[in-house]
């Protein structure tokens, strides 16, 4: 498959080129704020074209597939272009600012026949889905919890339009709250139904929340904690899930590398759980290019990507308003 990168992100530049070319896809146009950024980026990587005009970008016959890692608020324009020319999407997450956006560009792929997928690593890694194992299997009877801790330091490099720019959809909410909603949702098989939620800007915030704290109401009846943070070095990551016959501690697996352990508690004793430590990224772009052939669907597909939305919006608006808020899927199934 054919891939022009929209954005000369880190991310990108970290984990998405490799992964791509580790799935035999080919990188043919990347495309920046600039023609002087998106120059330097391609000759960095050795992309064959580069530019910013998007419109030039998808009217190339050659590009197949777009993958979004620009600012929150360009996703929404960048996807319908890219669908309107006929090209399957991966979009980073958040899909967009708004539920309404994010449905629009989901509806308008469906429509067009095109596959749309969103850039959810962590249900691709090894780690949570042994855990998911655990869970489907009974091994731990009746889910009562779940408690996802992804609270940790955003590096200096990543802080920018993060810390500063609401209207960039910048905050811990859209950037780390969304993974634990799809995570949530991944693990559990269901989606919550109400939120209750704290936000602070308690050392890097710039006019946006930098720590949130939230529980959630599942249909089975279980709970989920979840808190998320920028300002914490040295706290970790990871989740617990609590049943009635049993117990999963996962430490360090919130995370864009296949590290971390898994340990199950039961009247049995304790269990080291092995994990397949398969690159997340790689994973992704497997089942993306799997989908569009035809086998399947992507890892985490555009529902899958409103639905994360949906929850963390809920989450901020029940902060800042002091309310439980019922979550709003609007007319996704």
């Amino acid at each position: 498959m054919r891939w022009a990168l929209i954005g000369a992100s880190t991310i990108a530049h970290q984990y998405m080129i490799g992964a791509i070319r580790a799935e035999r896809g080919e990188i043919v146009r990347v495309l920046s704020a600039t023609p002087e950024r998106a120059g330097q980026f391609a000759a960095d990587h050795q992309i064959q074209q580069s530019g910013s005009d998007l419109g030039e970008a998808l009217a190339d016959p050659q590009v197949e597939a777009v993958y979004i890692s620009t600012t929150n608020e360009k996703h929404l324009p960048q996807a319908l272009a890219a669908v309107q020319a006929g090209k399957h999407v991966l979009c980073e997450k958040p899909l967009a600012l708004t539920l309404d956006d994010a449905v629009a560009m989901v509806r308008a792929a469906e429509k067009s026949g095109l596959v749309f997928a969103t850039n959810h690593h962590l249900r691709c890694s090894g780690s949570h889905r042994a855990v998911r194992g655990l869970i489907t299997s009974g091994r731990i009877g009746r889910v009562l919890s779940l408690r996802l801790h992804h609270a940790v330091y955003l590096p200096p490099h990543l802080q920018g339009w993060r810390i500063n720019s609401p209207g960039a959809g910048g905050g811990v909410i859209p950037d780390i709250t969304v993974h634990g909603a799809d995570v949530a949702r991944f693990l559990l098989g269901e989606d919550p139904v109400t939120v209750v939620a704290q936000m602070a800007s308690s050392g890097l915030g710039e006019g946006v929340e930098d720590s949130a704290m939230s529980v959630w109401s599942m249909p089975s009846g279980a709970m989920v904690m979840s808190h998320e943070s920028f300002t914490h070095p040295f706290a970790g990551s990871g989740l617990e899930v609590h049943g009635t016959e049993g117990s999963i501690f996962a430490r360090d697996i919130m995370t864009q590398n296949p590290i971390g352990s898994i340990e199950l508690v039961t009247a049995s004793g304790r269990e080291t759980i092995a994990f397949d430590t398969h690159d997340l990224y790689q994973e992704g772009v497997r089942r993306f290019h799997a989908a569009v052939a035809g086998d399947g669907d992507p890892a985490a597909t555009g529902v899958d990507g409103v639905k994360s939305l949906a929850v963390a919006l809920a989450v901020r608006d029940a902060a800042a308003r002091g309310v439980r808020v019922a979550v709003n899927y609007g007319d996704v199934r």
